[in-house]
């Protein structure tokens, strides 16, 4: 299981740095980057599941079912598996793993 994120499109995983604004609220990415330095079980869990889709014979993975999937198994507590980083999931899942990039469909990013 590779870690390296990079890609040959540099637009395509968040980049770890905050907002350069003073005083702005959070982007997309700086929200989605928090969440998963809090919560790396969950990227484990998504590998798990799509690794586990594929192997079954899927061709496609819809990370919006993976997290609904996710709901159920995850502790009440947990809180903030927020469909907004589904996207973000996608392409991290991809950069790990380029061998799945046809199982997922992407769209182009219009927000940081």
């Amino acid at each position: 299981m590779s870690t390296s994120h990079a890609l040959a499109h540099p637009s395509a995983l968040p980049v770890a740095r905050p907002s350069l604004r003073a005083g702005a609220r959070p982007t997309l990415t700086d929200r989605f980057l928090a969440f998963d330095a809090e919560h790396p079980y969950i990227y484990r869990a998504l590998e798990r599941l799509t690794a586990e889709w594929l192997a079954a014979g899927a061709t496609r993975v819809g990370l919006k079912a993976l997290f609904e999937d996710l709901r159920w198994q995850l502790p009440a507590g947990v809180r903030g598996l927020n469909n907004d980083f589904t996207a973000l999931y996608a392409r991290k899942l991809i950069a790990d793993h380029p061998h799945w990039a046809s199982a997922f469909e992407l769209r182009r990013r219009r927000t940081p």
